[in-house]
């Protein structure tokens, strides 16, 4: 089994979303919400594509494989730097740059710091991982196994957040 980042930001935002990614139900590729972030990740930061990469990197936890994509990694800071367009679900980008900070040190990275980016609002976020966090993620991770692994997909959670999601039309189709 694998779990990536991207299940880690959806876990925290929507249940039914995550199980629906993680049961291969993408809808991404039909949202214009999506389509503007990868854009603005694209146009945001023109300069860092000569002197940063992205990375993606790997780890294995308890017999399961997490990978992680990082927008932008300068290796001679130790700091990645993660590109958002709104900070609607704040919460859940945070959880998704810790779990790239968990698995630069599950690789042997120590001490990397992240920088969460906001350019449309102007505003960044400096995040770095504690023993807290460690163990929040080892949870969520266990929770993502079970939720993947369920045969019941779970309710609509009826958010403001669900007006922009890409899967609102196959969540309410019944309304």
């Amino acid at each position: 089994m694998t779990i990536n980042a991207t299940l880690i930001n959806l876990y925290h935002v929507c249940k039914r979303e995550c199980w629906l990614h993680a049961n291969g139900i993408n809808m991404e590729h039909t949202s214009d919400t999506v389509y503007d972030g990868k854009l603005l990740h694209e146009t945001s930061y023109p300069q860092r594509n000569e002197k940063h990469t992205e990375l993606n990197i790997e780890a294995a936890y308890n017999n399961i494989s997490l990978f992680g994509k990082i927008d932008f990694y300068d290796a001679g800071q130790k700091i990645i730097h993660e590109t958002k367009r709104s900070d609607k679900v704040e919460k859940a980008h945070e959880w998704q740059v810790k779990f790239y900070l968990w698995l630069l040190k599950l690789n042997g990275i120590e001490e990397a710091s992240a920088i969460l980016e906001y350019p449309l609002l102007r505003q960044t976020d400096q995040l770095r991982l504690s023993a807290e966090d460690i163990e929040h993620l080892e949870k969520t991770i266990q929770s993502i196994a079970q939720l993947k692994e369920s045969e019941e997909c779970p309710p609509v959670i009826n958010a403001k957040v669900c007006k922009s999601c890409s899967y609102y039309e196959l969540c309410y189709i019944n309304e």
